[in-house]
C-alpha cells in the first residue's frame, strides 16, 4: 500500500504529513490513504454498534493528516473529530435496513468531509461543495467483506483520501452538487433501502455520538467480539479445548451474516478476522485473541482448525438489522454437561467500558507490533499528548508521534 500512494508522488510543495509507524512524509491525500488503511486493516478500529460504522478509521486518517499538514489547534482538530462522528455514526442510526455496502466507508467519509472542511473554516457553500465531492467519490462494497480481502481496509482508505480531494476541489472553486443526502440520486437513496435522517438531525447538539463508541479489546471483527467475551466465561466455567463436543453461539442476525463464516485451511488474514469459528478456537485455546494469532503458521494449525470445526454461529431470530445483543454461547462437553455463558453489553462499550490496564495493554500491543519494538515511551508520549490535546497550540505533534518522530 505504501508502495502504491508512494508511486504517485513525493511531497513537494503542498500540504504534506507523515505516514504512522515510522513511515515517510506523503502528500496530504497520499498520507491520509496509507494511514486509513492501516487503521482499520487489523479491525483493531473503534466501532459505533447501532450505526455498524467505525468512526475513527475514515475520520483519524483524514484529520489527522489535515491536523499536520495545516497545523491545525488541537481544540479545533477535536472539534471537528466530534462533529465528523456526529455525521458518520447519525448517517449509520438514520439507516433502517441491513448494511449493504461498506457503511465505516461511505458513511465515514462524509463525516471526515465535513471534519475536514471545519478544520479549513470553510463557508458553508464551500462545505456543501465538498460533500457534493464526497458523493462523488463514494464507494465500498460489501463484497470484500464476504471474501475477506484487504480491499475492505483500502475502502476505507480510499474514503480518507477522498475526503481530503473533496475539500481541495471545492475549496478551489469547483462547485459541486449539493442535494447530497437524500436527493433523488443522494447518498441515503442509493446507498440504504431504507432511512429516517430526521430523528438524527434533531438529535444534533443533544446527543454526541462519540460517546457512544465502542471500543474494541481484540483484533477482530466487532461481530465476534461478544463471542470472545462468553468463550472466556465458558472457560472459567472449566470449558477445555479437548472437552469441546459442540460450542454454538446464537446472537442477533448481524452476527451471523457478519462473523458465521465457515473456517477453512486457507484463510486469508481478513477472513479470519472476521470469523467466529477461527477466532473461537484461539480464545478457546490460549485464552484471548491478539495479533499474533493472525500469522501464516497461526492460521494453518490443525488443532485450532479441528476446534473451530466444532464452532457455529445461530441467528436467534431478530428483526434488528443493526443489534449486536444479547448474546448466549452454548458449549456441549464430551463428559455430557452443557455450560451457558450469555451478555447484554459487550466489553468495550459505553456500558461495559474497557478498564484502563487493558486500554494500556492494547496500546503497548499495537505500538509493538507496528515499530517492531516494544515503544513504553511513545506510548507515554501518545496519552500525555491526547490528554492535553484541547489546549495544544498544533495538533501536528500528535501525528508526529503517531510516526514515531520528535516533535516538529
Amino acid at each position: 500500500m505504501l508502495g502504491v500512494a508512494q508511486s504517485w508522488g513525493e511531497a513537494g510543495q503542498g500540504p504534506a504529513a507523515h505516514v504512522f509507524g515510522g513511515g515517510p512524509r506523503l502528500p496530504q491525500a497520499s498520507a491520509a490513504f496509507v494511514n486509513g488503511f492501516q487503521i482499520h486493516c487489523q479491525e483493531y478500529d473503534c466501532v459505533h454498534e447501532p450505526a455498524v460504522v467505525h468512526p475513527m478509521a475514515v475520520i483519524g486518517a483524514a484529520l489527522t493528516s489535515e491536523a499536520e499538514a495545516r497545523a491545525v489547534p488541537g481544540a479545533d482538530y477535536l472539534a471537528a473529530l466530534v462533529g465528523a462522528v456526529d455525521v458518520a455514526a447519525g448517517l449509520g442510526v438514520a439507516a433502517k435496513s441491513a448494511i449493504r455496502f461498506f457503511r465505516p466507508a461511505t458513511a465515514g467519509l462524509f463525516g471526515a468531509t465535513l471534519g475536514v472542511a471545519r478544520m479549513r473554516q470553510a463557508s458553508l457553500e464551500t462545505a456543501l461543495d465538498a460533500l457534493g465531492y464526497a458523493l462523488a467519490q463514494a464507494a465500498g462494497t460489501m463484497q470484500a467483506h464476504v471474501e475477506g480481502k484487504p480491499a475492505l481496509p483500502l475502502q476505507v482508505a480510499g474514503a480518507a483520501r477522498a475526503a481530503v480531494v473533496a475539500n481541495d476541489l471545492a475549496e478551489a472553486g469547483i462547485p459541486g452538487p449539493h442535494d447530497v443526502m437524500d436527493g433523488p440520486y443522494g447518498y441515503l437513496p442509493l446507498f440504504e433501502l431504507d432511512s429516517d435522517l430526521a430523528p438524527v438531525i434533531e438529535g444534533l447538539g443533544r446527543i454526541w455520538r462519540v460517546e457512544e463508541v465502542s471500543y474494541k479489546p481484540f483484533p477482530t471483527g466487532r461481530a465476534a467480539q461478544g463471542g470472545i467475551g462468553l468463550i472466556q466465561q465458558l472457560r472459567e466455567k472449566g470449558a477445555a479445548p479437548d472437552q469441546i463436543k459442540s460450542l454454538t453461539l446464537t446472537a442477533p442476525p448481524l452476527i451471523q451474516r457478519l462473523v458465521g463464516r465457515p473456517p477453512r485451511p486457507d484463510m486469508t488474514v481478513n477472513y479470519a478476522r472476521l470469523c467466529f469459528a477461527y477466532l473461537g478456537a484461539v480464545t478457546l485455546r490460549f485464552g484471548s485473541v491478539g495479533l499474533t494469532h493472525f500469522t501464516p503458521e497461526a492460521l494453518g494449525d490443525p488443532e485450532t482448525l479441528a476446534l473451530a470445526a466444532k464452532i457455529r454461529v445461530e441467528t436467534d431470530g431478530s428483526d434488528d438489522p443493526a443489534a449486536f445483543t444479547p448474546q448466549t454461547a452454548q458449549a456441549v462437553l464430551s463428559d455430557g454437561r452443557t455450560l451457558l455463558a450469555s451478555l447484554d453489553a459487550i466489553y468495550g462499550s459505553p456500558a461495559a467500558p474497557m478498564r484502563d490496564a487493558d486500554l494500556s495493554a492494547k496500546r503497548a500491543e499495537c505500538l509493538a507490533f507496528g515499530f517492531g519494538v516494544l515503544r513504553p515511551d511513545l506510548e507515554a508520549a501518545l496519552k500525555a499528548e491526547i490528554d492535553a490535546l484541547e489546549a495544544a497550540p498544533s495538533a501536528a505533534r500528535l501525528a508526529w508521534l503517531a510516526s514515531g518522530l520528535e516533535a516538529p
